[in-house]
Parts: structure tokens; sequence; C-alpha cells
């Protein structure tokens, strides 16, 4: 019997009682899609999958994201977050494997810099190193219900530039390639999601550059006001990965983010699949 555990008064619940390499059953499905829609962010422990098992279960939300041309897994189903290298070393620091797994560190929705960004993330942990390298989530939708009414009304309707040469950049200037950077122009995206049943959320992260009809300066002190209202210690949850841990997060009500580990010494290996997003935020705010 599956059973849904509250991890924090505001967001997260573990999910304990279903074995997903054995597949899952429409009536246990309807339930966890109907707690990622309430939880945001849902723990699984304990799942012994392969690949194959992951896609099949992420499957059960929708249609799969293809990974990005650049990534490893490019134009599979799979992203590969790792530092282990083709032959099973660890990479370098200077590996571009390495270096995007850095830009991960910083607080982002998967996808959206893409026009119909991704609507869920699961991540499975293969190898882990011994401390370091959690990943942290931020509940958008208790960030958005902290503010003030006026405020939220003048939200509503904002228009944010999600650019992914301008947030990769930040990272290291080399990061994009010209192939990369011709496939994922700056795409506008809704300030304030309002498709969750459980209540409006807002829609930042790494990649918003700018608002619409503002200029940079005050486009940034806002972005910036808004990301440090939705990422204060009581609006976040930290998951501490133990192996064969699979969780999965409502990518349009939560940002995330991965925190350090020691990359030169210490094995970290995960397997992303994203569920895709079924219309542009811009539609789902209207």
């Amino acid at each position: 019997m599956v059973e849904i555990t509250p991890l924090t008064p505001v967001f997260g619940a573990r999910i304990t009682g279903l074995d997903i390499a054995c597949g899952v059953d429409a009536t246990t499905m309807a339930a966890v899609r109907e707690a990622l829609d309430r939880f945001s962010v849902l723990v699984f422990p304990d799942q012994h999958i392969d690949d194959a098992a992951q896609i099949a279960f992420s499957e059960g939300f929708g249609p799969l994201e293809r990974t990005r041309a650049g990534a490893p897994g490019a134009g599979s189903a799979v992203i590969l977050l790792s530092n282990i290298g083709p032959a099973g070393e660890i990479a370098p620091p200077t590996d571009k494997q390495v270096l995007n797994n850095k830009a991960n560190r910083l607080w982002h929705h998967d996808s959206s810099f893409k026009p119909v960004p991704a609507r869920a993330s699961l991540l499975s942990a293969r190898e882990i190193p011994a401390a370091g390298g959690d990943t942290e989530f931020a509940s958008m939708r208790a960030a958005f219900a902290a503010l003030d009414p006026a405020e939220q009304a003048v939200l509503r309707g904002r228009v944010a530039i999600h650019d992914f040469d301008w947030s990769r950049s930040r990272v290291d200037a080399a990061l994009v390639s010209e192939a990369e950077r011709s496939q994922h122009p700056p795409v506008r995206q809704a300030l304030v999601l309002e498709e969750n049943p459980h209540g409006a959320a807002l829609y930042l992260g790494a990649h918003a550059r700018s608002i619409e009809g503002m200029g940079e300066a005050e486009s940034r002190l806002l972005i910036d006001r808004l990301m440090a209202l939705a990422t204060q210690p009581a609006f976040t949850y930290a998951h501490r990965w133990r192996p064969r841990d699979l969780v999965m997060w409502d990518n349009r009500a939560v940002l995330h983010r991965a925190t350090p580990f020691a990359t030169t010494t210490e094995r970290r290996h995960m397997v992303r699949t994203c569920v895709a997003g079924a219309a542009p935020t811009l539609v789902a705010a209207a």
C-alpha cells in the first residue's frame, strides 16, 4: 500500500510502498500525480531501477524531453549528471561535463530556456559521494503566497526573458558552443504560473535574465529580491541522497540546485529524465 509522508510543513513528501521496477498500476499513478501537484517534490527511496525502468515510469506522466545537443545522453530520454568519464575515471575540472555540473549549482528550473519548458524531472542516484552533492529545492508557490496581494497583482502578467547563453556564461564564457547558442535563443516566459490547482508560483531561476518593460538594473533588483524570498530556509528542502533514491519534482512549482562535493576525488553519477511541458508558460498563465 502506498504511503505519503510530508517532508516539511510547506512542501515535499516521501512515497513508500511501491516498487517502480515492477511497474505501477493506473490507480497508484493517479495518486502519485495528485501528490506531485500538491507536494511539488516526491522522494521514492530504495528504488532499484535501470534507465529503462526510469524511462517507463517517467512516461506515465507524459511524453519525455530529449536531451539537448552538447549534453551527455544527447538525443535520448536521459541525461547523465556525472563527473565520471567514459573509461570510468573521474573527469578533470576542465571537462565540459564537470563545468555543466557546476552550472547546476545555481538555482534553476530545468529547461526554462526552452519555448515549452519541462513539466517535471526525475533524478535517480546511481553513485553518490560520501559528503555533499545534495539537491536543494525551493517552493515558488510558497514564495508567491508570501507576497503582498498588491505585489502579486503587479507581477501577474509580467514576462521574464530566459537566456541559456547568458546563464551559462556566468559559469564559464566558453561553456556554450555556437551550435547551442543558435539552438537556444532567449525565450519569453510568464513570471507567474497559474496552472497548478494548489496555487500560483513564481517562475524565475538562473536562466531568468531580465523582465520585459524594465531596465536591466531594475530587472536584476526585482529578480534578485524574489529569488532571495523564494530560497529562504523556511521555503526550502535539502535532499541528502542515499543510493537508489529516486526524486521527482514539479519544475513549474520549485527551483532546485546541486550542492558542491569533492569533484576531483569523489564519484557522483545521477540519471535524469524530464517530462515535457504541454504548453508554453504564457499560454498556461493566460
